[in-house]
């Protein structure tokens, strides 16, 4: 179904088509269609909709869909909805509620769901602890694989997945994990122990997210036991969960990477207001840093004077290393971030850039200095001048480009913060200052 043929049915009144219709698609996908209607009509669908799938497709809606659903149902249907949702998608939806929206959620949640929520809003926003669920299937290792499968077939409706279960002692430390698949092919009458394995990779509940994405990316598991500082297991993440964090974790990188302060808002979903003061920090720092270059030149104002035509090659020579940085720094950014670098390997990335830089900086200087010598009629020693310059420029620029990316990772500070924006400045300052010396020494200015 289309929004066209929705739009349609809804015209038509024909409910019971469009109901059936509805229900044999994903709750993704339905989600997404009633996010395109205004919200009075999207209610009356989402109302028609079973119980069951109801809450899934809530759970899909956007924050600002769930506020207005949650503000135009029911006490009953909150009531259910609440009490339906998976753990961690409450804990998400609370996190992003109004402080009265929050009241009336909480009102319909179980008190001790209330008094776990409120843990779970205690841990630092990005986490491990904050995006975890505890809704699992523990197990015991003196259990047999019969009364295994039994537990899961009375629990397992209410777990977030099933397809891997934790093994704990009495205390809930960790002892082992084990799939469902192994459990099925298992002999019954064996014991979890026996079956179990212990190697178990996990994380803390105080982790950064990133960390736990790392993981995820590496092992390609499909959930992830979180600890406490003792070892007990607290709860799980899934990977529909850090798949929402690696998508915020890009969108941040780029944000940062474009000189912005990170927003988690839609941008059409953004006043002026806020978007407006999310770039004017950086772009003041930036501003300013700029005015170094501004004085460089003010400094060799004599040498521009006397050979003027040297002015007309400062832009290229400040783009030329600002965009040589920049390239370094986004391979470098990356690569810390998929986790193909580490801090252990800033000789090897440097000895790389430079060897790069070279080749790179040696073909663009020759070329461009065909290029003034023969369309700018300029003598060769300003060619060579210049040309010397942008060799220099572009071996300096990148190995900027990639070192700073690492320093601020060493200082535990996001390197997408040491970008493009903030290379291109220090590089335009930089490559002034060599242009200036060696057209002095060159041309005996």
């Amino acid at each position: 179904m289309d929004e066209r043929r929705l739009k349609e049915l809804i015209e038509e009144k024909k409910y019971v088509t469009l109901k059936k219709e509805l229900e044999e698609l994903n709750q993704v996908d339905i989600a997404e269609l009633l996010e395109k209607l205004d919200v009075y009509t999207a209610l009356l669908i989402f109302r028609m909709l079973s119980k069951d799938l109801a809450v899934e497709v809530f759970s899909h809606f956007s924050v600002e869909q769930q506020r207005n659903i949650i503000g135009l149902v029911t006490d009953k249907e909150l009531k259910y909805i609440v009490e339906e949702l998976f753990f961690d998608d409450m804990v998400d939806i609370i996190e992003e509620m109004p402080a009265n929206i929050v009241k009336k959620i909480l009102k319909h949640a179980k008190e001790e769901e209330r008094s776990l929520i409120n843990q779970f809003l205690k841990y630092p926003p990005e986490s491990a602890g904050s995006i975890m669920t505890i809704e699992y299937v523990d197990l015991k290792k003196h259990m047999t694989v019969g009364d295994a499968l039994n537990h899961i077939k009375k629990t397992g409706l209410d777990k977030e997945t099933v397809y891997t279960c934790y093994v704990t002692d009495e205390n809930r430390k960790l002892e082992g994990i084990i799939s469902l698949r192994k459990l099925v092919i298992s002999d019954e009458e064996k014991t979890i122990e026996d079956i179990m394995n212990k190697d178990v990779i996990y994380v803390h509940t105080h982790d950064d997210q990133e960390t736990v994405a790392n993981i995820f990316k590496k092992y390609g598991f499909l959930a992830l036991p979180v600890v406490d500082k003792e070892d007990r297991l607290t709860g799980i993440i899934t990977v529909d969960d850090i798949m929402d964090v690696i998508e915020q974790e890009n969108t941040e990188d780029f944000q940062r990477m474009a000189a912005m302060a990170p927003s988690e808002e839609k941008y059409l979903d953004t006043d002026i207001l806020t978007l407006a003061k999310h770039r004017i920090l950086w772009l003041l720092v930036l501003m300013i840093s700029a005015t170094f270059t501004g004085r460089i030149i003010m400094k060799y104002e004599g040498v521009l004077q006397t050979i003027v035509v040297l002015t007309a090659f400062i832009p290229m020579l400040m783009d030329t290393g600002g965009n040589s940085g920049s390239q370094s720094s986004t391979l470098i950014i990356r690569g810390l971030a998929l986790g193909e670098i580490e801090l252990k390997d800033a000789g090897k990335v440097l000895w790389k850039e430079f060897r790069i830089s070279v080749i790179v900086g040696f073909m663009l200087a020759v070329i461009n200095f065909f290029r003034i010598y023969l369309f700018d009629t300029v003598g060769p020693l300003v060619a060579f001048t210049v040309s010397i310059t942008l060799f220099l420029t572009v071996i300096i620029s990148k190995g900027i480009g990639s070192l700073l990316p690492m320093a601020a990772k060493k200082l535990n500070i996001d390197p997408a913060i040491m970008a493009g924006p903030l290379i291109t400045t220090i590089v335009d300052a930089i490559s002034l200052i060599l242009y200036f010396k060696i057209a002095t020494l060159i041309l005996g200015i």
